[in-house]
Order: structure tokens, then C-alpha cells, then sequence
């Protein structure tokens, strides 16, 4: 046994009767769902579904918590800081833990979405931010963080369990970050290719950037896109790439430690 990682996968991203991507489908291969709380998709019937199939299949459940920003699908970015930006945040992971209390389960852990994502990794101050507010929700929540970035230094400084992820479909540059959309070469594609991607950086010990540098990072959880027309197929190919490669897939929670 090569050791214990995660499979996560960004979900319930619809909205009223428009669907992106099979979640229940996605459910029977992660180990964790994100789940959307109304900021960037999603909405209350949304997230009680997804949460339904989730605690059915025993998959952890995390709040994805984003900017404002429907139109744009929380890809935009947006300048709110400080008490407003954590009162976002508190209100967005607030929503999805009573819907998931209502059905005899919980919030595990959280995973800031997009820009938010994006622009926490790099700035300090804003990380700060985002850990500060999921501390000040519940202490005992997991911060599922982009691996080596300013959102994992943020949520150990805030005494927050912190676990490290990086992506199986997308191209990293040179200093750690994500390649963006807008230029070639930032998405990985095809099943295939998206596990020799995981599959050679596990085996380096840390993210390989698009001119293959190694950057050292602790990585312990796998995100699959769920909103690509090949995410299934992509994530079990990608669980069955690691079981054969000797790993043990287990939930966010069952990762994390201080």
C-alpha cells in the first residue's frame, strides 16, 4: 500500500432546471463532494439533492463557497475583503451545513471556488480572510486547499485542519499556480492523460508545471472537474489508475490532521 488519498469532485453546480454534469454518476466514484452554496450555482433544492446522494454513499461532504457572482460562475474576480467578504463565506457554509443537518448529516470540510480560489492561493491578506471565516463557523471544519499555496499556509496559521489537493485536468506554470483558462495547454484532456498527470506527480512528490519542473507539495486529495462532458469517465479512470498503483482512497477528514 502506497498510502492514503483522496478524490474530490466539484458538485452540484445546476441551477432551477438546468444541470451541469451527472453528480450522481460522480458520487459513485469520489470520496468528497464540494457542493455549491448559491453564490457562484446551486440553489436550496440543488444542494438538498446532491446532499441526499452524498450521505446515501457515504461521501463527505464540503461547502464550496465562491464571490457573488452567478452570472460569471465565480470566475470573476472581485475585490471584497475583510468582514463582508467573511460574512459571505459564514452565510454560504451556514446554508449548506443546516441543509445537510436537516438530513441527519454534516459539513466536513470546505473549498473556496474560482477566483476566490484562485486569488486566495496568491495573497496572503485574502487567505487569511477565507480561514479566518470558516474558523469562526466551526474550528473543527477541513480547509481543502490548492497544495502549496497561500490558502495552506492561512488555514494552519488559523489552527484549521488543512488538507492539500491538486488537479487532475489542469496545467500548472512554473511557481505553483494554475495555468490560466484563457491560454493553451491549461487543461488536461482525455481520461488517459489525466492519470499519467496524477499518476507521474505523485510519483515525483510534488506539482509538475507545463515545462516540467517539479514543484515539492504535499498532495493528498485529486479534484476532477464534475462539469466536463468526460469527468466520469476521467474520475474512474483516475480511481482505478490509483488502486492499481497501490493507493487506499479514503474522505477529506479521514486525511486531515493539524
Amino acid at each position: 500500500m502506497k498510502g492514503r488519498i483522496n478524490l474530490n469532485a466539484d458538485l452540484g453546480e445546476g441551477f432551477g432546471p438546468w444541470r451541469m454534469g451527472d453528480d450522481n454518476a460522480m458520487l459513485e466514484v469520489v470520496g468528497s463532494a464540494n457542493v455549491a452554496c448559491g453564490f457562484h450555482a446551486g440553489d436550496p433544492q440543488v444542494m438538498a439533492k446532491t446532499l441526499t446522494t452524498a450521505l446515501r454513499l457515504g461521501v463527505s461532504v464540503g461547502a464550496h463557497p465562491s464571490f457573488p457572482d452567478l452570472q460569471g460562475f465565480g470566475r470573476r474576480k472581485m475585490d471584497i475583503v475583510g468582514d463582508e467578504l467573511e460574512a459571505i463565506l459564514i452565510y454560504q457554509i451556514g446554508a449548506l451545513a443546516a441543509l445537510a443537518r436537516a438530513q441527519g448529516g454534516g459539513v466536513t470540510h470546505v473549498k473556496p471556488h474560482g477566483a476566490l480560489n484562485n486569488m486566495a492561493c496568491l495573497d496572503g491578506s485574502l487567505a487569511a480572510t477565507v480561514a479566518n471565516a470558516i474558523g469562526r463557523f466551526d474550528p473543527a471544519l477541513v480547509l481543502l486547499a490548492p497544495a502549496g499555496s497561500q490558502l495552506v499556509k492561512a488555514g494552519h496559521a488559523a489552527g484549521l485542519r488543512v488538507v492539500e489537493e491538486f488537479f487532475a485536468d489542469r496545467a500548472y506554470t512554473d511557481d505553483g499556480n494554475l495555468v490560466p483558462r484563457s491560454q493553451p495547454g491549461a487543461m488536461i484532456h482525455g481520461a488517459q492523460a489525466c492519470v499519467r498527470h496524477v499518476l507521474a506527480m505523485l510519483s515525483a512528490g510534488g506539482l509538475i508545471s507545463i515545462s516540467g519542473k517539479v514543484i515539492p507539495a504535499a498532495l493528498q486529495s485529486i479534484c476532477v472537474h464534475g462539469d466536463d462532458a468526460e469527468a466520469v469517465a476521467t474520475a474512474r479512470a483516475i480511481r482505478a489508475g490509483l488502486i492499481g498503483a497501490g493507493y487506499e482512497l479514503v474522505t477529506v477528514p479521514a486525511l486531515s490532521s493539524k
